[in-house]
């Protein structure tokens, strides 16, 4: 089917997971799967502004060296990070060293802090934004991918206006994408069913 790889191990997959083993796991047993944990959507949102403009598997690569430079995306640890954190951060070759990237990592943790106070939690916030099944595709394929959607500009404008940056609306939507907002797994991928059904047992956080 168009857009569905098989690999060496007999699994159909979506055509981006390629032949690295750690990407096939990422899509495996990450991608997609409903998350509503705090600090787990916060570092992804900081690792999907870090990764505008490059690869995600050069994040992926990375995301362990991300973890132990970010006090493991403890929102309110990050936010208390200083000048010198920032200084330290440039400095940290494990990493993406943008200087604009880091501050707003910090920046968006203190703004986290806010929403936390403002909506319960983050989680309780973010899935607000999660598309009604009525509006998707009834079968996802090549042609229903796109770099962002209605839900995804929505909930940019709502992060924007509270003050996150490096939140547009091509970034949060793959990170609607990546924490299960939407199952954007292919048709004819094995990992979709399991997506379905992760998504149907998952209770959203209010």
């Amino acid at each position: 089917m168009d857009g569905i790889i098989t690999g060496d191990d007999g699994v159909n997959r979506c055509f981006w997971a390629g032949s690295d083993p750690l990407y096939r796991r990422y899509h495996d047993e990450e991608w997609g799967r409903p998350v509503a944990d705090d600090r787990r959507l916060f570092e992804k949102l900081c690792l999907e502004g870090f990764q505008s403009g490059l690869a995600w598997i050069t994040i992926l690569r990375k995301r362990q060296n991300f973890r132990a430079a970010f006090a493991d995306f403890d929102i309110r640890a990050v936010a208390a990070f200083t000048d010198a954190d920032v200084e330290r951060l440039v400095n940290d070759a494990g990493i993406v060293r943008h200087r604009g990237k880091i501050a707003s990592t910090i920046n968006n943790a203190r703004r986290a802090l806010d929403l936390q106070a403002e909506a319960g939690s983050l989680a309780a916030f973010i899935w607000r934004f999660e598309p009604d099944p009525a509006s998707r595709p009834a079968v996802f394929t090549l042609k229903d991918i796109q770099p962002k959607t209605t839900e995804s500009t929505a909930l940019s404008k709502e992060l924007r206006k509270r003050g996150w940056s490096f939140v547009g609306p091509t970034t949060v939507h793959a990170f609607m994408q990546a924490m299960g907002l939407v199952n954007d797994h292919l048709e004819g991928c094995d990992i979709r069913a399991a997506v379905e059904k992760d998504r149907a047992v998952f209770v959203r956080p209010r």
